[in-house]
């Protein structure tokens, strides 16, 4: 039966999940001298743990990025829980996963790997019932719009506003670079950005945490005010919650500050939303539960009257997030982009500024390009 056609009231009872595999890619950066750099961190490169869950001859992936260690948290712990259990209901097994790990460690580590098991059930039951995920979820978009995301803080500046300009090129019209690494050299950054776009495009900043509260309080009023910077994110870090009240509640009106990406359990959310400390909520499919987790905080960002971003992965969000009434955004995430195009056939590509599902493949439409995997394996073995 085509894609998009099947009954979703088909019987899953009968089926169980009879295998788990786990795999782990590390892909190095495209940055200058192999490294990239944000406010407050260095990388040379990108993992993306990958879970498979098997079931009735068909397969469901789900990942997440973090360390290897998540690959081995999902292979010891989280795939003894669902192997041979029912597929019907993944939020029901999303809770059964979620007592497995209390002692292990929920947030983090734990929280990531239940993330990319649980995007994996959905892709499942979507795969059997031959839908497209989105048709599986309560959707009320049928596309993300999406923001340009990277202009790290070692690219040269040529690098930097090349890259911005060609997102918006692209018919993107909004894009977020890295600041607050070097605050004296942010200036120069930021009018090389904004002469190389024009006035037209939105302009977003990230700070990755790496401000103090008066310093962040500073630095928002001046990218508002000389660069028309529209969106601040983390000026200060997640944890600071009062440092984010202090900016969303003194900071320029039409400068919006965000957080959430971070944010790993339903408490964290509680106490972003709590004040509340930011304008607009983040939430990262691939860390904070997965789809189930996604639906959750959508109604927590919903009775707070807050709009959800979705950080990052793409690929999963394109999916998850038109189920969240109060959408505002997906990051495009330069390094995610790249390992998902790497990676995976079946990757959307952004048009009029928004990513749509395709609604013409069963589950999330991804495929592994295993050969195209293998030279970047750090975890598992390849399917035979």
């Amino acid at each position: 039966m085509p894609a998009g056609t099947a009954d979703d009231t088909t019987d899953l009872a009968g089926y169980a999940v009879d295998a788990v595999d786990v795999h782990a890619f590390e892909v190095p950066t495209d940055g200058p001298d192999g490294t990239e750099q944000d406010g407050s961190l260095d990388w040379d490169s990108t993992t993306l743990v990958l879970v498979r869950v098997h079931a009735g001859g068909r397969t469901g992936l789900g990942y997440t990025y973090g360390d290897t260690s998540v690959a081995s948290f999902a292979q010891s712990l989280l795939a003894p829980v669902i192997r041979g259990a029912r597929v019907a209901s993944p939020p029901a097994l999303w809770e059964r996963m979620g007592a497995r790990i209390r002692n292990a460690g929920r947030p983090g580590a734990g929280a990531m790997a239940l993330s990319a098991v649980d995007v994996a059930l959905w892709d499942l039951k979507a795969r059997l019932l031959d839908l497209p995920l989105v048709h599986l979820l309560p959707a009320v978009h049928d596309r993300v719009p999406v923001y340009g995301s990277g202009g790290f803080t070692n690219y040269p500046l040529d690098r930097l506003t090349g890259q911005l300009t060609g997102w918006v090129e692209q018919g993107i019209p909004r894009v977020k670079l890295k600041t607050s690494r070097d605050p004296g050299a942010d200036p120069r950054r930021l009018t090389a950005v904004r002469r190389a776009l024009g006035d037209g495009p939105e302009l977003f900043t990230d700070a990755n945490g790496a401000l103090g509260r008066k310093e962040a309080l500073y630095w928002a009023h001046r990218f508002h005010e000389e660069w028309d910077v529209r969106w601040f994110e983390e000026p200060v870090t997640s944890a600071d919650l009062e440092g984010l009240r202090l900016l969303r509640d003194r900071g320029p009106a039409r400068l919006e500050i965000a957080a959430g990406e971070y944010a790993f359990t339903a408490q964290d959310f509680v106490n972003l939303v709590d004040g509340p400390a930011v304008d607009c909520l983040q939430a990262d499919v691939t860390r904070c539960g997965g789809i189930t987790g996604v639906l959750e905080v959508a109604g927590l960002a919903a009775a707070h009257h807050l709009d959800l971003s979705a950080h990052c992965a793409p690929a999963l969000s394109a999916h998850a997030f038109c189920a969240v009434r109060g959408l505002r955004h997906l990051e495009y995430f330069h390094d995610h982009v790249r390992v998902e195009h790497l990676l995976f056939d079946g990757t959307p590509t952004p048009a009029g500024g928004a990513l749509r599902p395709d609604t013409g493949r069963p589950g999330l439409g991804l495929d592994v390009r295993w050969a195209d995997a293998e030279p970047f394996r750090v975890h598992g073995t390849r399917p035979s």
